[in-house]
């Protein structure tokens, strides 16, 4: 479990195909107090510690994390965004996030003027009823306001600090990002589909 709250950017060093899937190493100051079998989210995807070695961190992407993230589209020296997992009886700053990727978005639009406006296209229609005004999304593990809603989109406000301590800040039209709805109106979707409501 998440907050959306990102520690720190992290850099990737390499993206290496696997029979299996890929592995993606990425360097990081938060190497040290990350073992390995423990979870970070990384731009939002929950991802397994399988090495360690200094300061990088080494993880194995499945077939279906490559699938449904934008994972598998990073290269050597692009910056991500890190989290470690929330401690019982830690402060919850941004909203739950369990690090499951529903679909990645693409970025349309972005205004800046200190803050920054970003606009970004849905992947499916399917995801539309889980985005509401005012509530929370996750865009590349960032825990985010939605301010407005469009057709198979929604705008964020970022403010200048979130642009400086995350990818965001060089986010640009034609950028795909993760993409996780809260949970909660996960939940209540399935619950009322189950009970027959359209």
């Amino acid at each position: 479990m998440f907050t959306g709250i990102i520690e720190q950017m992290g850099t990737v060093t390499a993206l290496e195909e696997q029979a299996a899937g890929a592995r993606l190493q990425v360097a990081t100051g938060l190497a040290s107090e990350c073992d390995v079998g423990a979870s970070v989210a990384v731009n939002g995807a929950c991802l397994t510690v399988v090495a360690r070695t200094g300061e990088r961190l080494a993880f194995d992407l499945g077939p279906e994390t490559l699938r449904s993230t934008a994972l598998g589209e990073l290269g050597p020296g692009r910056p991500v965004n890190l989290e470690r997992p929330l401690r019982l009886g830690g402060p919850l700053g941004g909203h739950l996030v369990l690090g499951h990727v529903d679909g990645v978005g693409t970025i349309t639009d972005v205004e800046r003027a200190g803050s920054a406006r970003i606009r970004v296209a849905l992947p499916s229609a399917e995801l539309e009823p889980l985005v509401i005004l005012k509530g929370s999304v996750a865009v590349d593990g960032v825990s985010l306001t939605v301010a407005a809603l469009g057709d198979l989109a929604f705008e964020v406000m970022v403010i200048p600090h979130t642009l400086a301590a995350t990818t965001l800040g060089r986010a640009g039209p034609g950028g795909r990002v993760n993409l996780e709805m809260d949970v909660l109106g996960k939940y209540l979707l399935r619950a009322l589909s189950l009970r027959g409501a359209s």
